[in-house]
């Protein structure tokens, strides 16, 4: 059997909300198409979903993998007037929640809801240009009191996302609700569908958990499978707007890219300088497939891969690698479907290449 298009698999994910913590319902979706095409998986205590592809036992194994949950929000209170207070999982940004739809993801079932912004018409010259702390907002779903909100299924840790929604751009490109890293799901079942039955290393293909929760969602799954490659599929930040002209030359529609550099940089000491080896690998694969290859080095953002890199008594050999996308954390991010194939692409090249002598101690 044969995937959807990665565009297809991409709004498909998308519009399923799964909350760090609470991928479960994305994980199904997964797993339905590993099943179609006849790949066995499974999903340890932590929710982490993975898929090995058996290979050659004298090449390094590798894991490749990409995170399921994305940011939002959970139920801190609810007033006696029903409506509802928010705790903020993840780096939502506070500038854009005022008047953005939500759901409430009861056990009940979906709710839809809304961020309210105080009327227009009642706002001070000086409230206009106030961005308000998450936790002076509210959430309305309509409930006149507290107790019929609880009897919609409304609970104090109820999770909370942006509303799934996906909107078909000029270009074929893709704004939608957690593109990041629903995209990158979608590259990821591309590229199992890719990878079944050629040679090559034994590939250990993750889907994981609570990356925007804490980063290490995933090291359960890594520790289990060990492996001696890592290659993190995620954004890389496009530089083609206005307000990111400064921050580097990746561009929308520009191709895949790899990460030569990242560091949290506020207040978290961690990121990924990516292993020489694997830089060359990708540079070859993207020459032998005739394809772009964009370069991203920057500050202010971390992925899990940084805690991968430490593991085992040697190291993992990691490299980021990743597609471009425009506004990162918003409740619309965007992407080109053209970017997420030609990934796709560049992952099976690299894998096809790996060979018994690839050196990876330093």
């Amino acid at each position: 059997m044969t995937l959807p298009s990665v565009a297809d698999l991409t709004v498909e994910l998308m519009l399923i909300p799964g909350l760090a913590g609470y991928e479960t319902r994305v994980a199904a979706a997964i797993a339905a198409h590993l099943d179609s095409l006849g790949l066995p998986h499974h999903s340890d205590r932590l929710g982490n979903l993975t898929c090995t592809i058996p290979g050659d036992p004298a090449l390094p194994p590798v894991l490749v993998f990409t995170h399921m949950d994305q940011l939002g929000f959970v139920v801190r209170k609810i007033e006696h007037t029903g409506l509802i207070r928010l705790e903020r999982l993840g780096g939502v940004p506070e500038r854009a929640l005022p008047a953005q739809a939500v759901l409430l993801c009861t056990e009940r079932g979906d709710l839809p809801a809304l961020i309210a912004n105080k009327s227009h018409h009642a706002t001070s010259p000086e409230e206009k240009y106030k961005v308000l702390p998450y936790a002076d907002l509210y959430v309305d779903a309509g409930f006149t009191s507290k107790a019929e909100a609880e009897a919609a299924g409304v609970r104090i840790g109820t999770p909370v996302t942006y509303l799934p929604r996906a909107l078909t751009l000029a270009n074929g490109r893709i704004a939608g609700t957690s593109v990041d890293d629903r995209a990158g799901c979608a590259a990821l079942l591309k590229l199992a569908e890719a990878r079944k039955g050629k040679p090559g290393p034994t590939l250990h293909l993750v889907w994981s958990v609570q990356e925007e929760y804490n980063l290490r969602g995933v090291l359960p799954a890594a520790t289990a499978l060990q492996p001696a490659i890592a290659l993190q599929i995620d954004l890389l930040l496009a530089c083609d707007t206005p307000d990111m002209t400064t921050r580097g030359d990746v561009t929308l529609g520009g191709g895949p890219g790899i990460s030569l550099y990242s560091f949290h940089g506020r207040g978290t000491l961690n990121g990924v300088i990516p292993h020489p080896a694997l830089v060359r690998l990708f540079e070859d694969a993207a020459t032998t497939a005739n394809l772009p290859l964009q370069r991203s080095a920057h500050t202010g953002a971390l992925t899990d891969l940084s805690y991968i890199q430490f593991m085992g008594p040697e190291g993992v050999a990691c490299l980021d690698v990743g597609f471009p996308m425009r506004y990162s954390h918003s409740a619309l991010e965007v992407v080109d479907p053209e970017d997420l194939q030609g990934l796709v692409t560049l992952l099976d090249t690299a894998l096809s290449a790996i060979t018994a002598d690839i050196k990876l101690t330093r």
